[in-house]
């Protein structure tokens, strides 16, 4: 069922709120090979890179975030 309008400006709002975005390139074809390997390992393309960077930062000995 898709999302009316009123529905749309409250995750936007709610999202300016709580997330910061964080762009980036990758090479063209790229995109679609990460996609497809996220979707494999059962997750969303933010979900993959969101673990990643935490593994990323827990193996440097980072704290973890959030």
């Amino acid at each position: 069922m898709p999302r009316s309008e009123s529905q749309l400006k409250a995750i936007h709002k709610y999202d300016a709120k709580a997330y910061d975005r964080v762009v980036f390139r990758v090479k063209k074809g790229e995109k679609a090979d990460i996609e497809a390997f996220a979707k494999s390992c059962g997750k969303s393309l933010s979900g993959f890179i969101n673990e990643a960077i935490d593994e990323k930062m827990h193996c440097k000995g980072a704290t973890e975030r959030g």
